[in-house]
């Protein structure tokens, strides 16, 4: 892969890493908030009703399993920076031969080219 190419998917890769910062900052935020909000907004030490508590763990829960996700998300991505780093970038993890550019657009984080990627979905089905 040219230097130029390598450049692009740092970019890209590093723009992928602010916005995905930020939904795990606005995640943590709501997964750890530990004050409920009555209607009017306000703080208060408990909910006034038994589905607003309900409502609250269900959401904070759902935070949770977002903000999981992100870091896998998050980690993806450093992986792949660090591989250009390293100069393995874009170099399939299963056989050695360069990813096709078109799946690394795709999917700027993937490890594996799509015939590898096919192959290893046949052996699950």
């Amino acid at each position: 892969m040219t230097k130029e190419k390598l450049e692009y998917f740092r970019k890209k890769l590093l723009a992928m890493k602010a916005e995905v910062q930020d939904r795990i900052d606005h995640l943590r935020e709501v997964a750890l908030e530990t004050n409920y909000r009555d209607s009017s907004g306000d703080h208060s030490g408990y909910s006034f009703h038994m589905a607003d508590q309900g409502t609250d763990a269900m959401e904070r829960e759902k935070a949770f399993l977002f903000l999981s996700r992100e870091e896998k998300f998050m980690q993806q991505i450093l992986r792949a920076l660090q591989l250009i780093e390293l100069g393995e970038y874009g170099i399939c993890r299963v056989c050695g031969k360069e990813i096709d550019e078109r799946r690394l657009e795709a999917v700027p984080t993937t490890r594996i080219c799509v015939p590898c990627k096919e192959a290893e979905a046949k052996k699950r089905a």
